[in-house]
């Protein structure tokens, strides 16, 4: 059975910072692109940010650019998502997916271009 599992969210304060985490359960992670997503109450399930399967490729919402990274460590079937200077307005549930044919060079953002999806952890920013 296929399963994501993230991890690593929390409480943390304006400015600071979380590492996300997401695990692979029954398959391996090495051919799939992955995408972190987050949904705000009330608000439609946005791209964050994704990576290729060879983590040669890597997209990022403009929200974000400059403040997260993603990055994959396939011998661990493992990709995070380090988030830095957050905001409040980062405040969300955020979600990975996996896909065996997104393409990431060309996009990757979109919730539409991913199969599998995690159950979500929540991060509040919040002073």
């Amino acid at each position: 059975q296929l399963q994501l599992v993230e991890s690593g969210g929390g409480l943390v304060q304006p400015g600071g910072s979380l590492r996300l985490s997401c695990a692979a359960s029954g398959f391996t992670l090495d051919r799939y692109a992955i995408g972190w997503f987050r949904q705000a109450p009330g608000k439609e399930r946005e791209g964050v940010s994704c990576i290729s399967s060879s983590g040669d490729s890597t997209n990022y919402a403009d929200s974000v650019k400059g403040r997260f990274t993603i990055s994959r460590d396939n011998a661990k079937n493992t990709v995070y998502l380090q988030m830095n200077s957050l905001k409040p307005e980062d405040t969300a549930v955020y979600y990975c997916a996996a896909d065996l044919y997104t393409i990431v060079a060309i996009g990757g953002l979109g919730p539409y271009e991913y199969e599998y999806w995690g159950q979500g952890t929540q991060v509040t920013v919040s002073s």
